[in-house]
């Protein structure tokens, strides 16, 4: 479980591609590896993957095809940036909103828009994801919590304040550029609960 609160802007070392699954290492900028241990849990741009490799400045994932196909990490090249925030311990802030680093699918960019010192990003994401995003709810973009300024159909609007756009890979997107979501999860659990289960054993069972 994560916050959303990025810690760190890491860099992309290496890819490695096998026949269906990509390894990656990342290099950190402050967070301290040497509290990392191999099994941890590390968001790479709101991504939950597991470290598999310790170095002294970097560590090395593994990314699924499926974890793949949900995510931009596919579209990662040597030398990009990414969001890291390590998964949130007991007691810690929860600073953000809760994060599963389970990314719903991918949005893109629609515009950038200065607005005083603020940049004003519209994202547009697919139709099956949209109903999820409420007006002043929260959302995960590239792993960082935000608070959805508005939305008019499967467009939403969030505002990026000037320490975001430099704590984060914000301040490098631009018109066009691929960014992960994922959605509040309370929306999709109540959805799941208002709609019912085919789960015959599920003590959630509603009549239409």
């Amino acid at each position: 479980m994560f916050t959303g609160i990025i810690e760190d802007l890491g860099t992309v070392k290496k890819i490695k591609r096998k026949p269906k699954d990509v390894e990656f290492t990342f290099e950190v900028g402050h967070i301290k590896l040497k509290e990392v241990v191999l099994g941890d849990s590390i968001s790479v741009n709101g991504t939950c993957l597991t470290v598999t490799t310790l170095g002294k400045k970097t560590f090395t994932v593994d990314a699924s095809h499926e974890t793949l196909s949900k995510t931009n990490l596919g579209k990662l090249k040597v030398g990009k940036r990414v969001n890291l925030e390590r998964a949130l311990k007991a007691g810690d802030k929860l600073g953000g909103h809760i994060v599963n680093g389970h990314v719903d699918g991918v949005g893109k960019v629609s515009s950038k828009t200065i607005k005083g010192e603020s940049i004003e990003f519209r994202i547009s994401v697919p139709k099956n994801l949209s109903k999820y995003i409420v007006e002043k709810g929260s959302v995960a973009i590239d792993g960082v919590s935000l608070t959805v300024n508005s939305v008019k159909g499967n467009i939403f609007v969030v505002n990026i304040i000037p320490y975001t756009q430099e704590a984060t890979t914000f301040g490098t997107l631009r018109k066009g550029s691929v960014v992960n979501i994922e959605c509040d999860i309370i929306g999709k659990y109540v959805e799941k609960f208002v709609t019912g289960t085919k789960n015959k054993n599920s003590i959630y069972q509603f009549q239409k």
